[in-house]
């Protein structure tokens, strides 16, 4: 498995992560009854918890844009040096991003949100010229 598809990986399972921290802190503000419920009437977290609620979504947003740009890659064979600093720069700039919204640092989180895509950006591309 290439490095590409590591990060690819690691992302998936650094999104699975933010999903339980979520989880966990709406408990916390909803209670359990209601998250096993139909959930017929909407209820809004709040605080930390609602800001991780949107970073997750968010950042399955960046799963759903990131993974097919590698997928296309190792379908083409085309991983390098490049490519390969794209990913880390992307995994690296998702990771802050999530603490950096979490805590509500709006500067930073939109200009690490903007390398992150970047970087996703720059992988379509090398897929591309491939």
């Amino acid at each position: 498995m290439s490095s590409e598809l590591n990060i690819l990986a690691l992302y998936g399972l650094f999104t699975a992560l933010i999903l339980i921290l979520k989880v966990t802190g709406s408990m916390g503000q909803l209670g359990m009854g209601y998250l096993i419920s139909s959930r017929d009437d909407h209820r809004t977290l709040k605080g930390i918890t609602g800001r991780l609620d949107r970073a997750l979504t968010n950042s399955i947003t960046a799963m759903a844009l990131f993974a097919p740009a590698v997928l296309i890659l190792a379908l083409k064979d085309a991983f390098g040096a490049a490519t390969l600093t794209a990913a880390q720069v992307f995994l690296l700039a998702r990771i802050l991003y999530v603490p950096a919204y979490g805590f509500g640092i709006t500067g930073i989180r939109t200009l690490l949100w903007l390398v992150g895509f970047a970087a996703t950006v720059l992988l379509y591309l090398a897929a591309l010229m491939a």
